[in-house]
């Protein structure tokens, strides 16, 4: 049998054999393409809210959009097939913990990496089985699915703990997407061309990030309320976010905000698929 040194450094040769794979390669950036158009479809469903029309703001409702596209079911699969690439991707970085910063010291800093890039594996995974579910005829609710989802955990003893941490993660989550775009770290991931092409995918990248994070930040505000009130109603994803936006003051204009944002966003990630450090 293998030792854990052994096993850990095999999984580590499997990582980089299939980050040298241009076949791959292709597909995880492929993924990034995937990941810019459901925010993009996102940011405008986003808009037609904040005008007073009718839509999911969310994940799920742009996949659903796409379904309903002219051989949907189609661009359904390569979107999962991007996004599940995009996640093999990211999990084999986790387990490399490439540093793009040339700060190689300190274990908890990798770990930190690691953790990351393992988050975002499980999000582009998880997305690419909500596209696959599309695909094949599912249509799934995410302010349902969130809310029955809260209502299962305060059911049970220690669950309100765990939709708290939840919550506060996702919210910690949207803190760090401000972070990275006000900070402009984001930069560190990709090839950032130079002149004017830089510059616009630097500002797209800032207006992108903050508006990302914003709309994390309150979906993991909803979650901690819900937990705190043991009120699963108030729980909420990103359409919830939206609602709870609305209800501020100037509300529809900051969800014009956001809305335009996650369009930035898109058009920055859809220009990473060509840009990242790879």
């Amino acid at each position: 049998m293998e030792s854990g040194d052994g096993v850990k450094e095999s999984a580590k040769q499997l990582a980089r054999d299939a980050e040298s794979n241009s076949v791959f390669e292709v597909l995880a950036r492929a993924g990034y393409v995937a990941n810019g158009v459901i925010h993009a479809i996102i940011g405008i469903i986003v808009l037609v809210i904040a005008s007073g029309g009718d839509g999911e703001g969310d994940q799920a409702g742009a996949l659903k959009a796409v379904a309903s596209a002219p051989a949907g079911f189609v661009l359904l699969w390569l979107v999962a097939v991007g996004l599940w690439a995009l996640a093999v991707w990211h999990a084999g970085e986790g387990l490399l913990a490439h540093d793009w910063t040339g700060d190689t010291k300190g274990a908890a800093r990798k770990w930190g990496r690691r953790v990351a890039e393992w988050g975002q594996a499980a999000v582009f995974a998880a997305l690419g089985a909500i596209a696959a579910a599309v695909a094949l005829g599912a249509r799934p609710d995410g302010e349902q699915a969130a809310e029955a989802g809260s209502q299962v955990l305060l059911r049970i003893w220690g669950g309100s703990i765990v939709l708290f941490l939840i919550g506060l993660g996702i919210g910690i989550g949207g803190i760090s997407f401000i972070v990275m775009g006000v900070l402009r770290s984001f930069r560190k991931r990709i090839e950032v061309p130079d002149g004017a092409l830089g510059r616009t995918v630097t500002v797209l990248g800032i207006v992108g990030f903050v508006a990302k994070g914003i709309a994390l930040a309150i979906v993991g505000v909803l979650l901690v309320i819900a937990a705190l009130g043991t009120d699963a109603e108030t729980a909420g994803g990103l359409d919830g976010a939206v609602d709870a936006l609305l209800d501020l003051f100037l509300g529809p204009a900051l969800a014009w905000v956001v809305g335009l944002g996650l369009i930035a966003y898109a058009v920055f990630t859809v220009a990473r698929a060509r840009l990242a450090r790879m």
